[in-house]
């Protein structure tokens, strides 16, 4: 079955940081495409990072010099480093795979709240 599924979010005050991380089922090599997205309440769901290639990345300007997006192929995982967190930053955070010629895969989302 294939399946996303995030974990590390969590409650942080402002300037820290987090880890999320999106574990791949059965394999991330089935995918040749990772975004992060982030949904705030009331609010549209905004692409926040994508990774399509080894060096390959786009972040949204809300973010740059704030977050990276990686991948671990040993660990079947996409993550996403938040430093500086802003409480603007607060949302939930949604892994989206792509697969060629097929639907892309969501994950079930993380809440992500920063205090201020």
């Amino acid at each position: 079955q294939v399946q996303l599924v995030e974990s590390g979010g969590g409650l942080v005050q402002a300037g820290g940081s987090l880890r999320l991380s999106c574990a791949a089922s059965p394999s991330l090599s089935i995918f040749n495409a990772f975004a992060w997205y982030r949904q705030a309440p009331g609010k549209q769901r905004d692409m926040v990072a994508r990774l399509t290639g080894p060096r390959a990345t786009h972040y949204a300007d809300s973010v740059k010099g704030r977050f990276t997006i990686s991948r671990d192929n040993a660990e079947n995982a996409v993550y996403l480093q938040m430093n500086s967190l802003k409480p603007e930053d607060t949302a939930v955070y949604y892994c989206k795979a792509s697969r060629p010629f097929d639907l892309d895969v969501w994950g079930q989302g993380t809440q992500v709240t920063v205090s201020s």
